[in-house]
């Protein structure tokens, strides 16, 4: 029998209700005003006094309004036809709900339990399964969705019958199984899971060692992400946070991306809306709309279904992940499901931290960020699936020393500092490069080393040190002028700057230059190192400094980058030939028309 109760307090969405049996912590109630239900989260119990957070408004709520506990938290449905989906942050069907705003109390199903799904057993009678073990796969857009033994299903199980290769609905058995005492259960296409816990059914989670592909160069080269990893990116407003966090969920190397809008303005979730169906994957071919999941809670929705958001979005990843596929999940931003966090502390009157801010603040983001990873799927230690995990920080004005921030920077293994001085001179993506860094460098060595040999590497250790020199220079030219530097000096200003202007930035407008593959990355890199180290050569030889700045290879190294995908191999081969042989020909005349 479920337990119920009369509300006995508001406190804007907190709701302190007294409860006539057991009630535990997490648990999913419905509070009732008049015709109308809502949801509700139970995060505080003191005696028979629970304190449940609504999600939706409260207005009109009375003292003594019924509520309903439901005996278990809050889940999410895990089933076929989640990809391509709109959910708000409790997983409500957005497509399925009528109006230009959110009724209260609206619930949707968040799946089709009508449409019919094409299966194709993998399991066999008298197979050993356990949580998570492939029963069955069908075919969700391009992607081969496994249906699995529920992830609540803890113990051993026989597999006593598997339904035949055809068309079923996502609530019919395709299996039975047997536990050790002989006791059946049916198995169907849809589980539910708890958000804020976990999915821990694999058999080991091993450190990240692969690099995740984004296609942005800044990132690639210089502060690489590795899938399963987790990283942040903070700046501050008009930094082009929004700009980038697309741009790597339209390009990354990744089976399914789930965007989780946790209070960012509606405008800019509808751009997701209207691009992502029209967009092309560069990898599969397909729309981006095929493999994208929208988790979208903005900022005019209800403050407590925020919270809820990021775990939503987090939990629907490790299902996918469970399958053995690769997941990106991007929260943006965890500064206002963090400001939710506050909200809620302040009406519980918990002691405050720094800024107001809960004083579990720093745990609360770990266990987002700590769900992200690599792990070896169950029954087969050749398949692996990974969670990505990538938050944008605001902080106000930029500043990395408010709370949320620093917390963040503690977890996670990257980041990506948007700078606004770059912003504001058009550099895009601003990302600073002597700020940012990435600690999985130094794990994804052997890949580049596989991929390209040693000189990926060294080519970026030169780049980095170029720039950091470049840092150094700029202080002695603002105090007595460029005229002051050596004619090494002023090289090593030219190559900064071409690294800079014609490697860095990256036009997320330009079909050509939004994507990068590694390769043309590496050969790119590699043709401004080129230039600086003939030119070196030159300069002992007495060489015109104005003139080795001036060839016209240094203009078509500046436009490589816009040279199409299908020519790049045989352009820059040939931009450097013509490099060498200008430079060879201005150092042969030494300083004799000086």
């Amino acid at each position: 029998m479920k337990t119920t109760g009369r509300v006995n307090g508001i406190i804007s969405n907190i709701v302190i209700v007294k409860a006539d049996g057991p009630v535990g912590q997490n648990e999913i109630c419905y509070v009732w005003t008049g015709d109308t239900k809502m949801m509700a989260e139970v995060i505080k119990v003191i005696g028979d006094a629970a304190y449940v957070q609504v999600f939706d408004s409260t207005r009109g709520l009375k003292i003594g309004d019924r509520v309903e506990f439901e005996g278990h938290m809050l889940e999410v449905t895990l089933a076929p036809g989640l990809l391509s989906r709109n959910y708000d942050g409790l997983q409500n069907d957005l497509e399925k709900m009528d109006g230009l705003f959110i009724a209260r109390g609206s619930i949707t199903d968040p799946v089709d339990y009508d449409v019919e799904w094409e299966f194709s057993p993998l399991a066999k009678v008298g197979d050993k399964v356990t949580a998570a073990s492939w029963l069955g796969e069908v075919k969700e857009q391009w992607v081969m969705h496994k249906i699995m033994v529920p992830f609540t299903m803890t113990d051993s199980y026989t597999v006593k019958s598997v339904a035949e290769a055809g068309k079923y609905k996502i609530t019919d058995t395709m299996a039975v199984l047997t536990d050790a005492e002989g006791r059946d259960h049916e198995v169907t296409m849809v589980q539910k899971w708890p958000v804020k816990q976990a999915v821990r059914c694999y058999t080991e989670k091993p450190r990240p060692s692969r690099i995740m592909e984004t296609g942005v160069r800044p990132i690639d080269t210089f502060n690489p992400m590795a899938e399963g990893g987790t990283g942040f990116i903070p700046g501050p407003f008009g930094a082009g946070k929004t700009v980038l966090q697309h741009a790597i969920s339209k390009q990354a190397d990744a089976d399914v991306i789930i965007m989780v809008a946790c209070g960012e303005r509606a405008n800019e979730v509808v751009e997701i809306f209207k691009e992502f169906p029209e967009l092309i994957d560069p990898h599969t071919g397909h729309t981006l709309m095929e493999r994208t999941i929208i988790i979208c809670n903005t900022s005019n929705m209800p403050v407590a279904a925020r919270e809820a958001s990021v775990y939503t979005g987090m939990t629907i990843g490790e299902y996918y992940r469970s399958m053995g596929l690769k997941v990106l999940v991007m929260a943006d931003s965890t500064s206002r499901w963090a400001e939710a966090l506050r909200e809620m502390s302040g009406r519980l009157e918990e002691m405050p931290g720094d800024e107001g801010y809960p004083a579990y603040l720093s745990s609360r983001l770990a266990e987002f960020y700590e769900r992200a990873g690599v792990v070896d799927v169950l029954g087969s230690q050749d398949i692996t699936g990974s969670v990505s995990a990538i938050g944008a920080v605001s902080p106000p004005g930029g500043d990395l020393s408010e709370p949320v921030s620093q917390a963040t920077l503690r977890i996670v293994k990257v980041f990506w500092g948007l700078d606004a001085n770059l912003a504001y001179k058009r550099h895009f993506p601003a990302i600073n490069w002597l700020t940012s860094y990435s600690l999985y460098v130094d794990t994804l060595r052997p890949w580049y080393t596989e991929q390209f040999g040693e000189a990926y590497m060294q080519n970026r250790e030169k780049a980095m040190h170029i720039l950091q020199e470049e840092s150094e220079l700029q202080e002695i030219v603002r105090l007595v002028g460029q005229d002051a530097l050596s004619p090494a000096d002023r090289l090593t200003m030219e190559t900064a700057k071409m690294i800079r202007e014609d490697f860095l930035q990256q036009n997320a407008f330009v079909d050509i230059d939004s994507y990068s593959e590694y390769r043309r990355q590496f050969l790119l890199l590699g043709l401004i190192l080129h230039y600086d180290a003939e030119c070196r050569d030159a300069l002992e030889k007495n060489a015109p400094m104005h003139k080795l700045f001036a060839i016209p290879a240094r203009v078509d190294i500046g436009r490589a980058k816009s040279v199409p995908a299908e020519e790049y191999a045989a352009v820059y081969d040939q931009i450097q030939s013509d490099m060498e042989q200008q430079i060879a020909a201005i150092a042969a005349k030494g300083g004799d028309d000086e």
